[in-house]
Parts: C-alpha cells; structure tokens; sequence
C-alpha cells in the first residue's frame, strides 16, 4: 500500500463508507443533488477522562475538498460492484456524473492546537448536500484520529512538566499513515521530536533517536559498543545502558563520558528503557554526578504514559527526558474519539432560509443540536475560557441583544449562565469557501504554538487526571428553545405509531 497523506492524495475519493455513495446516487436520483444541508463535526464524550480535547487534523480538510475526484480507475471499479440481489450496484448516469465531480462546499473549523469540548462543532460543513455527504468519512477519519492523538499527548506532555517528551511511537502505530499522522499531531500537542524520518521530512518536525538494544548486541563488548558509537556519532551520542545490567552499563558509559571529553566532545545523554525507572535514574544520576558529569542527561522509555511519567516525577526521578510510544502512538486506553457527523440543518437552494433538523434517540444523550451552528468562547478577565456556547448563526439576535446572552447547558436544563459581561471570540474560522482553500495553509508550528498557548491559559482545575472540573458548554437559550420543539415535535409524531406505545 502506498503511503498517503492528503498532502500527497492517493485515491481521496475512495476513502470512503460504501453507503456515502450509495446515499450520493439516492440523492442524485431523487433530483436532490443540489439540495443544501449543514453537517456539524463532534465527539460526545470526554476522551481520556479529560475535560477537554486538542483540536487536529483541520489543517488538511482543504486538501480533502480540493482532491476529491474520481479518476476513471475509481469509475470502473464502482462500475464492476454488483448488489447483494443482483445487478450492478451503481447506474451508469451516476457513475456519468462522478466523472466530473467537483466539490463546492464550504468549511468552517476551529484551528488546529485549540481546545475544544464535548457537544460543540468542531467542524461544520455547508453545501450541497450529496457533497458534504461525500466528506463525512474521510473528515472524520482525519479529525478524529488526530485529535484523540493531540489530546494524549497534551496529557503526557503536561505530566512531563516541561521535560522534552520525544514521539517514539511508529513502530506500534497503526499502519504507516497513522504513524504519520501521530507524528504530527503529537508535535502540535507539545511533543519535542519524533523517530519517524518520513514524518520529519513531511511536516518539518526535528527527528531523534541514537542505537537500539541491537547495537550493543552486535560487539563483544557493551564498553566496545559504546565506545564505536561515540567515535560514529559524537554529536548525537545517547547510550542505551539496559541491554545487560544498568549499573555496568552506567559504569561504561562513565568510561566513554571521560574520553568523549578528553578529545573536546561530550556524552549527551543515557537512556533506560526497562526496570525500576526511578530507583534506576536515581542511581544512575548520583554516578554520573559523583564522577563530575552533571551535563549528561537521564531520558527513559518502556512503555510510558501520563500516569507513569507523574508518579515517576513524584518519586522525585532525576529525569531530563521521556521517550513515549505504544500508549501515546495507539491511544491505548481509548483507541477512538467517537466523532460523529451529522446534519444539523437543511434548506432547498442557497436562496431558501435554513431550517433546522435534529436527530432523536432512546439514549437522550444521542440527541443532536439543530441548526446553523456557531461557537463563541468567553473569557475571564485574565483571559482564561469559563464556557462555550453553541448558537444558530441565522437566527441570534443582534449583539447586545438579551436573547443572545444566556446560554442553557447541553446536556442540563437547569444549569443556566448569563454571559452578557464576557469577552468572547468565535471559534470556526472559514477554510473552505467553494470547494477551495481561503488562506495559504497554516504551518505546524502556528498551531503548536496555539496549543501551547489555550493549555497555559486553561485552569488547572480542567486540566487535572482524575476528576477534572467539567467544562460549561450550552446551547444560545433561543437555540434551546428551538431544540426542545423539534424534540417535542418529533417524539409527539412517533408517539403516533400504535407500536411506540
């Protein structure tokens, strides 16, 4: 399989669920292919245990929109699918009409490294329906992985307290493109470097690693190993000192240490990567420290996530660094974000008003929020975020407006916040106007920054592991209104049905 970023497109159109192209020919039939929908981007439910989640993947959704075509392979391949009964599953008129596909949608997202929190869009879609229906998979599979990545390594990197936290992950992660893809949206999140070459080339981020176990393995010696290594990378010279002993391993690399300095060079650093990783560095530390090499550093491995690396700092670990892999590469406690894409609104033509739509469940919480939806984030006077709200931009009142400053939380009633004498800003900015991008693409480092900035000016009350205060986010109070009569509206019709009793 090749790899593929949609920087680098690979048949973006195919990635895709079956049923978007089935729904697109049912569309298209029915004389539907122009009707508008408006589709919201969310996750339900806090990931990790957090109170909040890092926004990633949206700097890519352009290149989503702008390469989505079909090539004639994609045509004949969709030609040969036969349905279940029989016949062929697409009809040759349609098939017409995906040759010439173009996509002329518009996007709206929150950028890349901000917070973002269950319920509220983090991504809204506006379009010809059939179009944004196209999306939804390949939107979500970008969005959502990234973003559940971004929020791990937010965590790690917080536990780690200002210590490098290299991205060691690659080989554990989910195939290639999700290797790439965790790189990425760990860098954004806080992570210092990544082991993965293709990920640094691509996205520009910096690249580590020095030997593996294997190295040591193939000398005589580990004091042999060491000292070929610090004669071929004198520069960029990390021991690993587990392979056999860590004591004797600390000992030798105390030996090449002092020859590394006698000849104008020095030992960067020792890393373990197995064993008791606090008693170990303590040990390890008070050697290099007794034999006048404060300067080498201690980085450690083996398995790492948020809760080790806080009870090793707790423990009072001399660590300098942390190499994190298979719990950050795979998300291990939480392998997906659970985003969900759904329409929240739908009008006839660009020339009709909108009316909004929302989806009922016997699990309230599945309800969805109608309408054409916007975020506004208000703030204290310190410019910390209190709470979100979720309003129908065809339908807020002007500003100063008293409809417009209450907000209803989502998921309780009763939980009502005046907002009038708050700052605020709103979150989704356009990225897509008419199937292009509207704005050269932001660079990675923007959006690390960005995120680096919105987790320094969250309160650390939202930030803790367990039990983390719950962020406010509420509906605009005539949004709620609106939400509670489509409910209403539509429960009264199933009640209708003599098996809904």
């Amino acid at each position: 399989m090749a790899l593929t970023d949609i920087s680098h497109p690979t048949d973006i159109a195919m990635l895709t669920d079956l049923y978007e192209l089935t729904m697109a020919q049912g569309l298209w039939e029915s004389g539907k292919a122009n009707e508008q929908g408006c589709f919201t981007a969310f996750y339900r439910d806090h990931p990790f245990g957090s109170a909040y989640a890092v926004m990633c993947g949206t700097a890519e959704l352009p290149e989503l929109v702008e390469n989505l075509r079909f090539t004639p392979e994609d045509i004949d391949y969709l030609a040969s699918l036969q349905a279940p009964a029989g016949g062929a599953m697409f009809k040759s008129g349609f098939l017409d009409y995906l040759r010439d596909f173009r996509a002329h949608v518009n996007i709206d997202a929150v950028p890349e490294g901000e917070l973002v929190f269950p319920r509220e869009p983090m991504v809204r879609v506006t379009g010809p329906a059939l179009e944004c229906q196209l999306l939804e998979t390949a939107l979500l599979n970008i969005v959502g992985f990234q973003t559940l990545v971004a929020t791990k390594t937010a965590r790690v990197v917080l536990a780690a307290d200002g210590r490098p936290v290299a991205e060691f992950g690659l080989r554990r992660a989910q195939g290639p493109d999700g290797g790439l893809a965790v790189a990425r949206a760990s860098y954004v999140a806080g992570c210092s470097s990544t082991s993965n070459v293709l990920a640094g080339r691509r996205y520009g981020i910096p690249v580590f690693g020095t030997h593996a176990h294997s190295w040591v393995m193939s000398f005589d010696s580990e004091l042999e190993a060491f000292r070929a290594f610090a004669k071929s990378s004198p520069k960029n010279c990390t021991l690993l000192i587990d392979t056999y002993d860590v004591r004797e391993g600390c000992e030798h690399a105390i030996t090449v240490a002092k020859e590394m300095e006698a000849v104008g060079e020095r030992l960067s650093a020792i890393r373990i990567d197995s064993g008791d990783l606090a008693k170990l560095s303590k040990y390890v530390r008070g050697r290099f420290d007794a034999e006048g090499l404060p300067y080498v550093g201690i980085s450690v491995s083996n398995d790492l996530d948020e809760y080790t690396i806080q009870s090793l700092l707790d423990q009072g670990a001399p660590i300098d660094s942390f190499g994190v892999g298979t719990k950050l590469a795979t998300c291990y406690d939480q392998p997906a974000l659970g985003g969900v894409y759904k329409l929240s609104a739908r009008r006839a033509s660009e020339a009709d008003p909108w009316t909004p739509v929302v989806k009922l469940s016997e699990q309230p919480y599945k309800r969805t929020i109608p309408g054409v939806q916007r975020v506004r984030r208000y703030y204290d006077g310190f410019g910390g975020p209190v709470c979100d709200m979720i309003y129908d931009e065809d339908h807020l009142a002007g500003e100063g407006a008293a409809r417009g400053n209450t907000l209803v939380a989502v998921n309780d009633a009763a939980l009502v916040t005046d907002v009038s004498e708050l700052e605020y800003r709103e979150l989704l900015v356009p990225i897509v106007r008419d199937g292009s991008a509207v704005a050269p693409r932001e660079s990675i480092q923007d959006a690390r920054e960005r995120c680096a900035w919105a987790l320094d000016h969250l309160d650390a009350a939202f930030k803790r592991f367990l039990y983390p205060q719950t962020y406010v986010v509420g509906m605009e109070q005539g949004l709620a209104q609106v939400r509670d009569e489509l409910v209403r509206k539509n429960m009264a019709a199933a009640s209708a049905f003599p098996w809904a009793h």
